[in-house]
C-alpha cells in the first residue's frame, strides 16, 4: 500500500547538513520542508505552518505554540528533536488529536560527562588557572584546588541523567544527595532529601530539573541564601531554572562561589552580565553534543515521524499534560 505524501516541517537543526534526512524522507514518500535559521521566532514558525499546513512538525529549539498548531488541520505529530518539551504547546497538540514525541535518553553519557567536567573545572580550578596563566601569571601557591572525595554534591532532578551523574560521582568518592519529585530508591549510594536540605548540605549543586512553571527560577535569591558560602551551582538543563539577576547578586555578595552554566536564560544571546562575570564558567549549550549523540538523535527523531505518518505507534510518545 502506498503511503500518501505528507509534509514534514523541520523548524531548525543543530548539525551541518540535511542530506541524509532529505534522502530518508523522500524514500518514505514524504516531503521535507526546512527553515534553517538559528532560533527562528514563534512568529516565523506560525507563518511557516500557515503557508505549508504540515502533517508533522519537528523542532530543536524553535517554539511551536498554539498559534502555529492552529494552522495544521491535519497534524499527526510534533517531534522534539531532543529531550525537553518546554518549547511545544502540548495541550494544543493534544487538542488536535496529534502525538508529541521526544528522544529522552540519547545524550545521557554526554550530559552526565559535561556535568562532571564542569564540577571538576571548579574543584580543580582549571578555568581560573588557565585565565591566570594566559594573563601572564604563574603562581602555583594560589587558588588551591579541592579534593573531590571530600565534596558533597547535590543533584536537583535525579532522573535518567541524574542517576548516571550519581554513578560517575561515586567513582570519585563524593557524598551524593539527590532531590526529585519522583525519587527512585534503587540508586546505590544516594541519599534522597528535600530541595531545601540539598541546598543547605551540598558543596556543589547540579541542576537537572525539567523546566515547568513550578521550576522556573527555582534557583533564586531564596535558594542562593540557603546554599553554602563558596559553593558551586551547575546548570545543564534549562536556562530559566536560574534567575540571572539573583545569581549575579549572590556571586557578588559571596553567598555562593561559582556558577558553571551550559544553559543561560536569554540564550542564544545570553546577557553579558552573566557570561562575562569572573565567577561564571560558561559553555554554549553543548552538554548534549558529540558526533555519536547527534547521529543517534537524528536517526531516532526522524524515525518517530516516519513511523507515525505510516500509521504506526511511536516508540517515545509523551503523555498530554
Amino acid at each position: 500500500m502506498t503511503t500518501q505524501r505528507k509534509k514534514i516541517l523541520l523548524t531548525d537543526y543543530a548539525w551541518d547538513d540535511l542530506a541524509p534526512e532529505y534522502a530518508r524522507i523522500e524514500a518514505a514518500g514524504h516531503q521535507l520542508i526546512n527553515f534553517h535559521k538559528a532560533h527562528p521566532s514563534p512568529e516565523v514558525i506560525t507563518a511557516l505552518c500557515a503557508e505549508h499546513r504540515p502533517q508533522a512538525v519537528m523542532t530543536v529549539w524553535a517554539i511551536v505554540n498554539q498559534q502555529a498548531i492552529a494552522h495544521c488541520e491535519d497534524l499527526k505529530i510534533v517531534a522534539r528533536v531532543g529531550v525537553g518539551l518546554d518549547n511545544i504547546d502540548r495541550r494544543a497538540v493534544a487538542a488536535r488529536g496529534a502525538i508529541v514525541t521526544n528522544v529522552p535518553d540519547y545524550c545521557m553519557e554526554e550530559m552526565s560527562d559535561h556535568a562532571i567536567a564542569l564540577l571538576l573545572s571548579w574543584a580543580r580550578r582549571t578555568v581560573e588557572y588557565d585565565r591566570e596563566v594566559k594573563a601572564g601569571g604563574w603562581d602555583p601557591s594560589r587558588l588551591g584546588p579541592r579534593r573531590m572525595r571530600n565534596l558533597t554534591v547535590g543533584i536537583a532532578g535525579c532522573g535518567r541523567i541524574g542517576r548516571l551523574v550519581a554513578r560517575k560521582l561515586s567513582g570519585f568518592g563524593c557524598k551524593v544527595l539527590a532531590y526529585s519529585r519522583t525519587p527512585s530508591r534503587d540508586v546505590p549510594g544516594v541519599e534522597w532529601v528535600d530541595f531545601e536540605t540539598l541546598l543547605e548540605r551540598s558543596d556543589a549543586v547540579i541542576g537537572l530539573l525539567p523546566l515547568s512553571p513550578e521550576t522556573r527560577h527555582i534557583f533564586d535569591k531564596r535558594a542562593f541564601a540557603r546554599m553554602k558560602p563558596g559553593s558551586l551551582l551547575v546548570n545543564i538543563s534549562r536556562g530559566p531554572l536560574v534567575h540571572n539577576e539573583d545569581l549575579i547578586d549572590a556571586l557578588d555578595a559571596g553567598r555562593i562561589g561559582c556558577a558553571a552554566l551550559d544553559v543561560i536564560d536569554g540564550e542564544p544571546s545570553p546577557p553579558a552580565f552573566v557570561t562575562a562575570h569572573p565567577k561564571v564558567i560558561a559553555t554554549p549549550h553543548v552538554a548534549f553534543s558529540s558526533p555519536a549523540s547527534v547521529e543517534e538523535l537524528r536517526e531516532r527523531a526522524f524515525g518517530e515521524v516516519i513511523r507515525v505518518l505510516a500509521g504506526e505507534a511511536p516508540r517515545n510518545p509523551v503523555a498530554p499534560p
